[in-house]
C-alpha cells in the first residue's frame, strides 16, 4: 500500500478526516476527534492501527509484519509494516477493524449520527 492509497481509503470512512496534531510529519485519521489510524508520511514505513487486545497479541503471534504500535498503547495498538508481506486488502481490513472499534467507543448519539450520513 502506498501512503496516497492509504489516505483516499481512510477518507472513504463516515466522519474520518485527516490532521498533522502532533508534529509535520505524523499523519492522523480521525473520527469525531478519535485516532483509528496513524502513519509517518515521510518515511512511510509502517501504519498504526487500534486492535482488540486478544486479537493484537494473535495478529503478532501470526505475522513478522505486524508489532506493538509504535509509541502507542501496545495492548491496544499494532504497527503494520506497509513495505511487508501484509496484503493492501488485509491491510485494509484492519483499518476498518480499526475505525469500527473507535466508532463503538463513540457516544451513541455520534454514532447514530454517523449511520445516519
Amino acid at each position: 500500500m502506498d501512503i496516497e492509497s492509504l489516505r483516499i481509503f481512510c477518507l472513504t470512512l463516515k466522519g474520518a478526516e485527516e490532521k498533522m496534531p502532533f508534529d509535520d510529519k505524523t499523519l492522523v485519521f480521525s473520527v469525531f476527534g478519535k485516532m483509528f489510524c496513524a502513519t509517518d508520511i515521510t518515511t512511510f514505513d509502517f501504519i498504526n492501527v487500534k486492535c482488540d487486545p486478544e486479537e493484537a497479541i494473535g495478529l503478532r503471534e501470526m505475522y513478522r509484519d505486524v508489532t506493538p504500535g509504535y509509541y502507542m498503547n501496545k495492548k491496544l495498538w499494532n504497527s503494520i509494516k506497509t513495505k511487508g508481506q501484509i496484503t493492501d486488502m488485509q491491510m485494509k481490513a484492519w483499518i476498518l477493524d480499526s475505525y469500527n472499534l473507535v466508532v463503538a467507543g463513540l457516544p451513541k448519539k455520534i454514532q447514530r449520527a454517523l449511520t445516519e450520513e
